[in-house]
């Protein structure tokens, strides 16, 4: 139940991330501007410059609009290319990492059955991970652009921009992709690479032979430990056409008949 509990949230803070993220990029005002009603100016009182990754815009006082289309992709600023790219690359590894995750969750009935079922929720939460970085990534680098040019000394004659409310709701929607993509992971981790321990499997006084545990639905296999020559003579020792011993159902809390002497 628990971990049912754990999937479910980290699917909706997930989708809602992506949610955030891919409204983001039909917003406008990524980055803003102000000039006039400063300094008694009556013939501008307020004008707007703004822009978002499709266009350039200039409102005035009287609210209209006008907007400049950025041209084909080949003459657009590398800026806003690699803003776009990165998003785009982020919203496509988030498309597979949800379709991964939705069928490898604990309480849908498709996709399989124990650990395929994990392994598929635990590649989504990689995919959402990555998509999530490659997000992130883009708002940075639009914020250290709009940020060299606020904070760079320059010509009175070059506008600067403070940033916009889309860069923020992105910024929230990456660090909620990258949550959920956390919750989906610790949930499954432990199946996946499950810690391996130390058990006795053979031993007598002054020699002993140690294996570490595997899954618990896997078969256990081990040699017997073979004594030095000297020692043979005593009845220690193992023939040498006993090379490997198939110990089943051995767990770390019950060992078989044979070792219950050490």
């Amino acid at each position: 139940m628990r971990k049912r509990l754990i999937q479910v949230s980290g699917f909706l803070i997930s989708t809602l991330g992506w949610l955030f993220v891919l409204c983001t990029m039909a917003m406008d005002y990524w980055r803003i501007t102000q000039i006039g009603g400063q300094g008694g100016s009556f013939i501008i009182k307020v004008a707007w410059y703004w822009s978002n990754l499709w266009q350039d815009c200039f409102t005035d006082s009287t609210a209209v609009t006008n907007c400049r289309d950025f041209p084909v992709l080949w003459s657009v600023k590398p800026i806003v290319q690699g803003v776009r790219g990165l998003l785009m690359c982020g919203l496509t590894l988030g498309f597979f990492g949800a379709i991964f995750c939705f069928v490898g969750m604990e309480c849908t009935y498709i996709g399989g059955g124990g650990k395929n079922k994990d392994m598929l929720l635990f590649a989504g939460s990689v995919f959402h991970f990555v998509g999530g970085v490659s997000d992130l990534a883009a708002y940075c680098l639009y914020i250290n652009k709009v940020a060299r040019t606020t904070f760079t000394q320059s010509s009175p004659g070059i506008l600067k921009y403070d940033l916009g409310p889309p860069i923020f709701i992105g910024l929230v929607g990456s660090f909620c992709i990258l949550l959920g993509a956390i919750l989906y992971a610790v949930t499954v981790y432990k199946v996946l690479f499950p810690k391996a321990t130390v058990v006795l499997a053979h031993g007598g006084p002054g020699t002993r032979t140690y294996m570490a545990s595997r899954a618990e639905d896997r078969t256990l296999y081990t040699g017997y430990y073979r004594p030095p020559r000297q020692y043979r003579s005593y009845g220690s020792g193992i023939s040498s056409s006993s090379k490997l011993t198939r110990i089943s159902q051995i767990t770390p809390e019950k060992l078989s008949d044979r070792d219950a002497f050490v």
